[in-house]
């Protein structure tokens, strides 16, 4: 028996259409039966999970993903435990310590990361030279961010260590937190440089008026200190999660 309409293209046999072959559409040309067939049965049933598999197979690839991430390290014993969980607490810590004195260049420049993110950041400067004054200026500040997320992917996918993957993600959470008074500092460039070099070479105060936003300076310091303690607590609470599966999964 002929539907009342077209499942492809919606068009309603009528009585020109009444010579027609049965079962197919005057419209499209398609036919019905083999229509329904490949659309997941010949009920609204089977249409429906036909759509409804999609779905299911995204949450699949999402379950899959979850798992993955919150797979410990192979062959952790109790004291590999602990030595992990006293890491993320000495973490968790030091992010307090940041969020309680917000953007003090005295307590971020005087940490011990910052000295060796400053390492990295000069480096970055040399890494992206070929790519343009600009890119010269900018690559400091984001090499100092790359090098950490390139850990995450590292300790993640190839050492399979969702521990460490954990650490570098927080560590790359400090770096942001680490750029924050330079880029403040683009309104008065009143921070001491490497080799003591003058204000000409202020990379965020170069780059903002580059861009005419210098008054935007202390909007995207803020901005660059608070989505660095969300990304800082986020890979904590990934580290927990991982502990605490491992602990109560054996």
């Amino acid at each position: 028996m002929n539907p009342t309409h077209c499942p492809r293209c919606g068009h309603r046999p009528g009585p020109a259409d009444k010579d027609t072959h049965p079962g197919v559409c005057p419209a499209c040309g398609i036919a019905w039966a083999k229509w329904r067939a490949r659309a997941g049965g010949s009920s609204p049933a089977g249409q429906i999970h036909a759509v409804s598999q999609p779905r299911e197979e995204y949450a699949t690839l999402a379950s899959r993903l979850r798992e993955q991430l919150l797979l410990a390290p192979e062959g952790m014993d109790a004291s590999g435990l602990a030595a992990r969980s006293l890491l993320l607490l000495a973490l968790a810590a030091w992010t307090l310590w940041f969020a309680a004195h917000g953007i003090d260049w005295e307590i971020i420049g005087g940490s011990f990361l910052h000295r060796a993110n400053l390492a990295f950041h000069e480096f970055g400067h040399l890494f992206f030279m070929p790519l343009g004054e600009t890119m010269t200026i900018l690559g400091g500040s984001l090499f100092q961010i790359l090098l950490p997320v390139s850990l995450v992917a590292y300790f993640a996918a190839w050492q399979q260590d969702n521990v460490a993957a954990a650490a570098a993600a927080w560590w790359a959470g400090q770096n942001l937190v680490d750029l924050a008074p330079y880029i403040r500092d683009a309104e008065y460039r009143a921070l001491p440089l490497v080799g003591g070099r003058g204000e000409e070479s202020h990379d965020w105060g170069n780059l903002l008026t580059q861009w005419n936003a210098v008054e935007q300076c202390h909007a995207l310091a803020r901005g660059s200190f608070g989505l660095g303690l969300l990304l800082m607590t986020a890979a904590l609470a990934w580290g927990a999660a991982v502990l605490w599966r491992a602990r109560y999964s054996n």
